[in-house]
């Protein structure tokens, strides 16, 4: 289903303010050459839910980042709601989520570089490995 354009104004405003807050916390906890970056907001159609998935370089602190992240959603929702009162009413729920597809991009690359076919041997590729 497509988003409203409604949905789209709030994705981007959100995105705006949470790459700020994200760098700064980043930058504040001690986190010195960590690139955090809001690749994607997705808001449901009611409003409730915003999923915002996150580019984190290097990709070696993602996990851990995504951690300390989702521990503090409820102050990163609290600082979010101060910078955008004036544009929203209400704030949806914050869900983080690590957005990989700059790796599977990359691992496509290097997989075409070589002389192996991905496309011939799907077990080259991580997402199309049968399990």
């Amino acid at each position: 289903m497509e988003e409203s354009q409604r949905q789209k104004k709030i994705g981007s405003v959100l995105q705006r303010d949470l790459v700020e807050i994200l760098q700064k916390a980043a930058n504040d906890g001690g986190m010195q050459g960590v690139l955090i970056s809001v690749s994607k907001v997705k808001v449901t159609v009611d409003l409730s839910v915003a999923k915002v998935y996150l580019s984190i370089f290097p990709n070696n602190k993602a996990k851990e980042l995504l951690i300390g992240i989702r521990s503090n959603a409820p102050l990163i929702k609290h600082e979010l709601a101060q910078r955008t009162r004036h544009q929203l009413r209400r704030m949806p729920q914050l869900e983080f989520f690590v957005d990989d597809s700059l790796e599977y991009i990359d691992g496509i690359e290097k997989s075409l570089k070589r002389t192996e076919n991905p496309i011939s041997d799907p077990d080259l590729l991580d997402k199309r490995k049968k399990h």
